[in-house]
């Protein structure tokens, strides 16, 4: 088997969630997608899994599921072409509910150039094109 990431995220409103990242070209399969989740198709090797808040719960044995409007737990990032794709990733982003913003982390943007991307629960994702 090919290894694969699947990040998971916890999600208050399922559908609107399923629009979100369908939005940032994200594709549902419905395969692996039911009332407590969705599984959403970043490319063959990389999904993100937005799971109901209550199914979520159910994977953290002793621990409670954080308001990730509040706490943050992980940023999870993904790589794009160019500048622009991340802007534009961005800017989707904000039309479909999220917010974004910029972190300057001294890098010139002719090396990496990131905006962090919070989706309408508070999970961060992180767009970056890097000069590789």
């Amino acid at each position: 088997m090919t290894k694969m990431i699947f990040v998971n995220l916890p999600v208050t409103d399922l559908k609107r969630s399923i629009q979100f990242y369908e939005a940032l070209g994200f594709k549902q399969n419905k395969e692996f997608s039911d009332d407590s989740g969705a599984g959403m198709v970043w490319d063959e090797n990389i999904w993100v899994m937005l799971l109901t808040r209550d199914f979520y719960q159910k994977f953290l044995k002793d621990q409670t599921t954080a308001d990730t409007h509040e706490t943050s737990g992980s940023m999870t990032a993904f790589s794009l072409p160019s500048v622009e794709d991340v802007k534009k990733f961005a800017q989707t982003a904000e039309a479909n509910g999220g917010e974004s913003y910029h972190i300057d982390i001294g890098m010139p943007e002719d090396q990496m150039y990131e905006l962090d991307v919070k989706d309408p629960d508070g999970n961060v994702l992180s767009a970056v094109w890097m000069a590789m």
